[in-house]
């Protein structure tokens, strides 16, 4: 198994870095920057000290080099105007829209934003496997029709919709904060036990919106998969057997049935995280959507280039657990790449 770990943690370090190269690539594509664009409208205005500070910007973050240089200092591969001072050494560069470091651009809205996916994962989780399973055990009871209405619903639903309902009519229906993670009096303080709590309620409503599509697909898809293994020849003989309800679910079609279920966790963070742009911009959220939507429209590249690449993180990381889940849960997988 730590052979297997190790492996896929390698892989998962290569492919890194070729979508670093490619998120680099990919911001760069449009013509011009930020800067050229302050460049060209300050020369327009006659404004000579500003233009002396753009430019001297650009030499400042090497942009004046070639972009393959560009990007090994973006990096940290390679030494710049200060040495080797890059993503790798904590350096996130510059956001020239905001005129401020992206490490404080991006600060608290980084962590709200891990805090609110992961919380909409295991809401998502949650509230999919025992109600997935339960669809399955009782297939064409009520309880299946009411998953399956549920998992419709969900579906059919477009989280922004979802999130403008419950904007208006959240706080008078269910008595929750709806809007933004935190009250105003909380913004500028640092954190408390009093400002957690208060960030916790803030997410109940936005964890239900971010995370109900994707828990509606799953209880779909997990009734469906354990609704085919219980019906295979051993289940049956288990049951003539004598062996228990209970185990004849648990035992071994609910695990081999998870299989998929677990696969999903690779694709759902990235879903999860564009998925909630929409809805961080209709319910004020202060968390990393807006900020990349507004870096990507100024084309301010550092700023948006770290963003993609730690949204890629996420994604990587989510498909290197749901790897190592799948190798516990079906030692085949572990055990497929070695020689006879």
């Amino acid at each position: 198994m730590a052979a297997y770990a190790l492996r896929r943690f390698w892989t998962m370090l290569w492919t890194l870095l070729l979508v670093s190269m490619l998120i680099f690539w990919i911001v760069n594509l449009p013509p011009g920057d930020v800067l050229t664009n302050q460049i060209q409208q300050l020369q327009a205005s006659g404004e000579a000290a500003s233009v002396s500070k753009a430019r001297f910007l650009m030499q400042e973050y090497a942009l004046d080099k070639p972009m393959w240089e560009q990007y090994l200092i973006w990096m940290g591969f390679w030494p710049g105007p200060h040495g080797f001072s890059g993503i790798l050494q904590g350096d996130l560069g510059w956001s020239f829209e905001l005129d401020k470091p992206v490490g404080e651009v991006v600060g608290e809205a980084l962590w709200m934003t891990i805090a609110l996916n992961a919380f909409a994962i295991v809401f998502v989780y949650l509230v999919a496997l025992p109600l997935g399973a339960i669809a399955a055990v009782k297939a064409n009871t009520w309880v299946d029709y009411l998953a399956t209405f549920v998992g419709y619903i969900g579906l059919a639903t477009p989280n922004f919709l979802l999130a403008l309902i419950l904007y208006h009519k959240g706080a008078q229906w269910f008595g929750l904060p709806v809007g933004g993670l935190m009250d105003k009096q909380y913004a500028d303080q640092p954190m408390s036990f009093a400002k957690l709590g208060d960030i916790l309620v803030h997410m109940i409503v936005p964890i239900i919106v971010i995370g109900t599509s994707g828990m509606a697909a799953m209880v779909r898809r997990l009734r469906a998969n354990l609704l085919d293994e219980l019906g295979k020849p051993y289940v049956t003989t288990a049951r003539a057997k004598g062996v228990s309800r209970v185990n004849t679910v648990v035992k071994y079609p609910l695990r081999m049935a998870l299989n998929p279920f677990v696969a999903d966790i690779g694709n759902l963070l990235p879903s999860l995280v564009s998925g909630s742009v929409l809805v961080s911009l209709v319910m004020g959220l202060q968390t990393i959507g807006p900020i990349l939507l507004s870096a990507l429209r100024s084309q301010d590249y550092f700023l948006s280039g770290f963003i993609l690449l730690f949204v890629s993180v996420l994604t990587l990381a989510g498909m290197l657990v749901s790897d190592l889940l799948l190798a516990v849960l079906d030692p085949r997988i572990r055990f497929s790449g070695r020689r006879r």
